[in-house]
């Protein structure tokens, strides 16, 4: 009878042990879950930085006439009246520039 018992609950715990480490709601979909969470809340603190940002943005240029003037300037390329405007284009990042030959002064 005793053998019976302790059979039993041997099976019992290797049960257990199978829907612990396999089953649904196992070790492992729990791992898998904290990863998910993890990865979710590293999102949403990125795209409520984004969304403060953005906020700060509006607020500027609903009170500042600055930041209006500003964004005209670099996404437009206004100018006031009266400036004068520059500019200055780099030469490419590969391109060598060769500098002209020097004119002789004895040449017949």
């Amino acid at each position: 009878m005793l053998r019976w018992i302790a059979l039993i609950l041997i099976v019992i715990l290797i049960g257990l042990q199978l829907k612990l480490w396999s089953g649904n709601g196992s070790m492992h979909e729990v791992d898998g879950l904290r990863v998910a969470v993890r990865k979710q809340t590293e999102e949403n603190a990125r795209l409520l930085q984004r969304n403060q940002a953005l906020s700060a943005d509006v607020l500027d240029l609903k009170h500042g006439d600055q930041a209006i003037e500003a964004r005209a300037r670099t996404e437009l390329g206004l100018i006031k009246p009266g400036e004068v405007f520059y500019q200055v284009v780099e030469p490419p990042a590969g391109a060598v520039s060769v500098p002209a030959p020097a004119a002789s002064a004895g040449s017949p």
